[in-house]
């Protein structure tokens, strides 16, 4: 049971914003891979999202391992699930257009926590419904909350697997969200409408473009 209350007390932090928080809580270093089909055509998104010291504290609180500070694939396994599965609420964080056009992503599959050096990463795919060809591509990781601060790793934070010949990625990072939420009134987040997408402000947004 202590398991148990340990994923369900981290999920309420990492998941559980609102949109009056005026400034992120947990703080993620992602890298995203775009899979690409034998055909030239996008399959999914691989993500690996490595969080703060401090939320991998938290989380790791009273999980029993064989080892002490140590933590296996195995021993992670029902935290990583439960984490993969409830990303669906929050439409993974990720959002795909191809050539303008929104697409839906499937549940996660090959998800795993991984533990080393104080850092607590999660790994997961996300499928396309059905792949695509396009000539542009749009991803944006980002918490519409702004809740959850996703920064791209400064080295390798895009990879595109097996993409077609020619094609190229482009990557523009957020601005610095604290100082601009600093700015903000409170009242202006309690008073929803388009500003409970604040968040969208600090995505990060990759684009390719193939021949």
């Amino acid at each position: 049971m202590a398991a148990v209350r340990i994923v369900l007390a981290t999920l309420a932090l990492v998941l559980g914003a609102s949109v009056a928080q005026a400034h992120p809580h947990v703080w993620v270093t992602a890298t995203s891979e775009l899979l690409y089909a034998a055909d030239g055509s996008l399959t999914g998104v691989r993500h690996a999202w490595t969080f703060d010291d401090m939320f991998a504290t938290y989380a790791l609180q009273g999980l029993e391992t064989k080892q002490k500070g140590v933590y296996t694939r195995e021993e992670l396994a029902p935290l990583a699930q439960t984490n993969a599965e409830s990303l669906k609420e929050y439409a993974y964080f990720t959002f795909v257009k191809a050539d303008g056009r929104k697409q839906k992503l499937v549940d996660p599959v090959d998800y795993y926590l991984e533990y080393k050096d104080t850092k607590l990463t999660l790994h997961f795919t996300l499928p396309l419904k059905a792949p695509v060809k396009p000539r542009e591509l749009q991803v944006e990781v980002y918490d519409p909350s702004y809740f959850i601060d996703f920064q791209m790793a400064e080295k390798d934070p895009v990879k595109l697997v097996s993409a077609p010949p020619g094609c190229k990625f482009g990557l523009v990072r957020p601005s610095d969200g604290g100082t601009v939420a600093q700015t903000m009134n409170e009242q202006t987040f309690l008073s929803g409408g388009a500003n409970a997408n604040f968040g969208m402000n600090f995505a990060n947004k990759i684009s390719v473009e193939c021949p």
